[in-house]
């Protein structure tokens, strides 16, 4: 029998439920806080990348170009090329949403610039972790069909756990931009009173998505665990 639980009824299956629920519930709040403080304009009249090039000069960092980039919430630094990319909803918008993400993507170029360790073990498991996601399911079901190889199914495991540590690294390195972004823009006057709450409310909502991609990738190694970890004891 292929598997422990039979052919038609896996009771770990549960953990990707809770894990797809998890994703979706962050994935709508996000949204959801962005759309509402997407409309509350802020008092300075700065764009996203109007504050962007502020935050960015006045950290010392010229070197970094700030770009347009098509689609909703495609917000990123790009440490390789240096160059920071806002999304249609952010670049030209002077929402308090539209300046909190875009100081939160100076953060990162803030870490890059400042060498921040968490962000450059982040980078440094890039390729270890795209490699290690991709070949996890191929080889475990090669273990499988070669009559359940405990060395090929725990190899799978392993390869799949260095997608969940970059997940768990990711973590400290979004909490910490987003904590920058907020501190920056009630320092600079770019942001001011409220407003700096109602930002403080779509970073969080933002940083939500993270954790919960993390959660799924724990549940979802749990899984594996339960399913092919120790098979050979059975």
């Amino acid at each position: 029998m292929p598997y422990r639980y039979g052919y038609y009824f896996d009771p770990t299956y549960i953990l990707v439920l809770i894990g797809v629920v998890i994703s979706l519930w962050a994935s709508a709040m996000v949204k959801s806080t962005y759309a509402k403080y997407s409309k509350v304009r802020s008092m300075s009249g700065l764009t996203g990348a109007d504050a962007a090039e502020r935050i960015l000069k006045s950290a010392g960092i010229y070197d970094v170009r700030i770009e347009h980039i098509a689609g909703n919430l495609t917000d990123h630094y790009d440490p390789r090329s240096r160059v920071l990319r806002l999304s249609d909803t952010v670049f030209g918008s002077a929402s308090v949403a539209a300046i909190g993400v875009a100081a939160h993507e100076c953060g990162h170029a803030i870490q890059d610039n400042q060498s921040y360790a968490p962000l450059r073990i982040r980078n440094a498991l890039v390729p270890a972790a795209n490699i290690g996601t991709q070949a996890a399911w191929p080889i475990i079901l090669v273990g499988l069909f070669f009559g359940s190889s405990q060395f090929l199914l725990n190899l799978g495991i392993v390869l799949f756990s260095l997608g969940v540590l970059f997940q768990l690294v990711t973590l400290p390195v979004e909490f910490d931009a987003s904590a920058r972004a907020v501190r920056i823009l009630g320092d600079s006057g770019i942001l001011a009173g409220e407003e700096i709450g109602k930002t403080r409310k779509v970073l969080r909502a933002a940083a939500m998505t993270y954790v919960a991609a993390a959660a799924a990738s724990i549940l979802s190694l749990l899984r594996l665990v339960l399913l092919f970890g120790g098979r050979d004891r059975d």
